[in-house]
């Protein structure tokens, strides 16, 4: 074979690969491999030292670092140390479902009337109250903390620190969220169902159960998930208004552990936070999606219905 039979196709091979570069460069936007690689790369350097702190919970050993064989020991096998026969670690898992719980049932049913309420706002002072209801969301967490913690300890002195003042302190900033969420959905709905349900007879009050509260439901229910799995999760407020041991909660908990020598049941305590939290959001996917596809089904069926109708 000559030299020039076997330059030929390298040639057209460099053609190629340099046509193909200047069409990159014209527009990188076409094919984004490099956002690709960059957002899983992103994903793996964040789900690694999640999962590696998961696979410690299993350790044999008491070892934080090295995996020395995988086990329960940790979990419940020893007597004092596993996160189910560690009486700290019970208290903490309890407290935290408690405040998550007391949160979620407090601040969403007052998050969707407060959403009802500025949607339906048309008069004087509108902008204002919307902003101040967006205003725990902007303010810096250990701002809010600070501001509770000189509240309850000097204006409302009846509320104790420790789970009354927790769970107030919680649904103070999860309201928020609530008011964020359904919101969002009312100006996706618009009026037009209300309006109709009340030209055909209903009033006011039974457009809004019959009618808007059901094409509301995925969103309030997404909310709640929200709020349950911030609940579960905060740290600075849980800290600031801690009344005592038996008020802590698992990050609290997690953060006065970590700094003296953890065990791998404290791992195990993370782990059941985050299955927690990982459970309320996709809880709340699920039923958006399915929402999602049942209307667009819907949707697919009345224009089959009209279709066959003009016909």
């Amino acid at each position: 074979m000559s030299g020039a039979t076997v330059a030929a196709p390298i040639e057209d091979r460099a053609g190629t690969l340099a046509g193909r570069f200047r069409g990159w460069l014209a527009n990188p936007w076409a094919r984004p491999r490099f956002l690709v690689i960059l957002t899983w790369a992103y994903m793996v350097w964040s789900i690694v030292p999640v999962a590696f702190a998961i696979l410690m919970s299993f350790n044999s050993g008491r070892s934080t670092v090295a995996f020395q064989g995988f086990s329960f020991y940790w979990w419940w096998q020893d007597p004092d140390a596993a996160v189910f026969t560690n009486p700290d670690f019970v208290n903490a898992i309890v407290q935290s479902l408690k405040l998550a719980a007391g949160d979620m049932l407090i601040a969403t049913p007052i998050g969707v009337a407060l959403a009802l309420g500025l949607a339906r706002w048309r008069g004087r002072g509108r902008g204002s109250a919307n902003f101040l209801m967006l205003f725990p969301l902007v303010t810096p967490e250990i701002v809010m903390g600070t501001a509770l913690f000189l509240v309850f300890s000097n204006l409302y002195e009846s509320i104790s620190l420790g789970t009354p003042a927790q769970l107030l302190g919680h649904v103070t900033f999860s309201i928020s969220y609530v008011v964020i969420v359904v919101r969002g959905r009312l100006f996706a709905i618009g009026r037009e169902y209300e309006e109709a349900a009340m030209d055909l007879g209903a009033s006011p009050f039974g457009a809004l159960r019959r009618v808007l509260f059901p094409l509301l439901g995925p969103a309030i229910f997404a909310s709640a998930m929200i709020v349950f799995a911030i609940s579960i999760d905060d740290f600075v407020i849980s800290t600031f208004l801690l009344g005592g041991q038996e008020s802590n909660t698992v990050p609290v908990l997690i953060y006065q552990q970590a700094r003296g020598g953890p065990r791998p049941s404290l791992n195990g305590v993370a782990t059941l936070m985050l299955v927690g939290s990982m459970i309320a959001i996709a809880l709340a996917l699920i039923v958006t999606s399915r929402f999602a596809k049942r209307r667009e089904a819907g949707r697919a069926s009345a224009v089959e219905d009209f279709a066959r109708f003009e016909l």
